[in-house]
């Protein structure tokens, strides 16, 4: 029998479904029992140039249209090819306890694949197991449309017993991760994931040791590469080690220590002369990443922290607990609108060929015969949200709002952005790039990028359960459509 807590909170509910109902403000609550596509979801609303015309979403499919499934990679041999097999059961989680959820090639995070720049990546991806479907999304790299890995829109999920091979070039050095975008706030946080390394075309000797630190969360446990641990990297004295923080989880991660760090990238690009990071913490958003640099000391050994509950010792670690305590999370943090020096961006934000808004709040409502407290976009509830129209070559300027209270790690798939200002400050550092950016309650921010990877893409917050609530749109290409939908016979159901 229902409690009478519960019974309350289904009539605060209900109360306010059908107030909302009442005043009109659901006209598309039904819009997705059943199978629809994103060519058919609403409109942008923006200007083109200064305040021209303006500028509407692709509204339905175009029979003449180019499909995302024709935006792929150069025809030629690859130069790194891989086999992921995506598995549905128990992981084990070294020194915590097994869960349920998804390996990949038999471990979660799956294998760390390395690329060097310019090479040629092909991923065959075997579904042995996993019920629902899955697929695989390169977060950060700017891959071919067609291999973006979205079900419903660039693809269908990938069955049991089926393939799918993924094809793209590792253009842009730096540090990404893979993981699943179909229902991804389940198979995410159930471990269908892995690390992703483009090592830059010509090698350099900034660091002597170059170490990966992915941070997941399983079933409550804090895990650094998967293990309820922390991790000791030797080193010699005075050398350099760059550490690649990935964070897969849904919440910010911080990263801080006893000694001065550099931090030399952030989601994949380098900051130009990063400064010494003394007495703050670096967060790191959900689904960003971040390399940091640490010098091993003369004696003993340091410690960095990754994510709170997890840290490396690096140095002469056979006595490094005695060497290296654990130090107090600072208070105060590194601010990357103003970090490193200035230096030229390779476009011109301040005449854009397009503008829009992004603005987040909630209301109640029903999105899929659930009713709720959903996200909204500029005041609309998904699917009714604005679809962003750009053309190839166009400079886009975005104005991100956050009007609600939780924080908010926006990922656009397929582009960079690079941040001009925060609740009106211009930004004063390194160009500060980025594929995902925490939006805290309150701020704002200019972000400015090119057009100029064709396809269709999701722009979606990447704490994944917002998503499947309804903060996601899509930056639509003009001329180019998908033969592909959410929901249907496939199942596809990217979020």
């Amino acid at each position: 029998m229902p409690s009478r807590r519960d019974l309350l909170r289904c009539a605060v509910v209900g109360v306010a479904v059908s107030t909302a109902l009442g005043a009109g403000a659901l006209a598309w609550s039904s819009t997705l029992l059943g199978e629809y596509s994103v060519m058919d979801m609403g409109s942008g609303e923006g200007h083109a140039g200064h305040g021209g015309g303006s500028s509407g979403g692709s509204g339905g499919s175009d029979s003449g249209a180019l499909s995302v499934t024709a935006l792929t990679a150069p025809d030629r041999p690859a130069d790194v090819r891989v086999e992921l097999v995506a598995r549905q059961g128990t992981v084990e989680v070294p020194g915590g306890r097994s869960i349920e959820g998804y390996t990949v090639n038999g471990t979660s995070p799956g294998p760390e694949i390395r690329a060097r720049q310019g090479e040629l990546v092909e991923v065959e991806f075997v579904n042995e197991s996993v019920a629902d479907g899955a697929t695989l999304h390169w977060h950060g790299i700017d891959v071919p449309n067609a291999a973006d890995g979205v079900a419903g829109i660039t693809q269908d999920a990938v069955p049991v017993g089926g393939r799918h091979v993924y094809r793209f070039e590792a253009l842009d050095a730096g540090t990404y991760w893979y993981h699943s975008h179909q229902i991804s706030h389940e198979q995410v946080l159930g471990g269908l994931l892995g690390a992703i390394v483009i090592e830059p075309a010509e090698a350099t000797t900034d660091a002597a040791l170059d170490v990966t630190a992915l941070l997941h969360v399983y079933g409550g446990q804090h895990t650094l590469n998967g293990r309820v641990a922390d991790e000791r990297i030797a080193a010699a004295a005075d050398a350099t080690v760059r550490v690649r923080v990935v964070n897969t989880d849904q919440g910010t991660a911080a990263v801080w220590s006893g000694a001065p760090f550099r931090v030399v990238a952030t989601d994949g690009h380098e900051v130009h002369r990063p400064g010494a990071v003394d007495g703050q913490r670096l967060l790191v958003p959900a689904g960003g990443r971040a390399d940091v640099t640490v010098t091993a000391p003369d004696r003993g050994a340091v410690r960095l922290h990754v994510g709170g509950a997890r840290s490396i010792l690096i140095g002469d670690v056979s006595n490094a607990e005695a060497a290296a305590p654990p130090v107090r999370q600072p208070s105060g943090n590194l601010d990357l609108l103003a970090y490193g020096a200035p230096a030229p961006l390779d476009f011109d934000p301040a005449s854009p060929d397009r503008s829009y808004d992004y603005v987040i709040a909630r209301r109640f409502g029903i999105i899929d015969g659930r009713p709720g407290n959903f996200w909204t976009i500029n005041g609309r509830m998904f699917p009714d949200v604005p679809m962003f129209a750009v053309t190839e070559g166009d400079v886009v300027v975005m104005r991100l709002r956050n009007d609600s209270g939780d924080v908010h790690p926006m990922h656009l798939h397929g582009h960079h952005v690079v941040v001009l200002s925060r609740d009106g400050v211009a930004a004063s550092g390194s160009p500060w790039i980025v594929d995902s950016l925490d939006v805290h309650p309150g701020e704002s921010y200019d972000i400015a990028f090119v057009a100029d990877n064709p396809g269709i893409w999701s722009d979606h917050c990447h704490t994944l359960p917002h998503a499947v609530d309804g903060l996601i749109a899509h930056l639509m290409y003009d001329g180019v459509s998908t033969p592909f939908t959410i929901g249907g016979d496939a199942g596809n159901r990217p979020e």
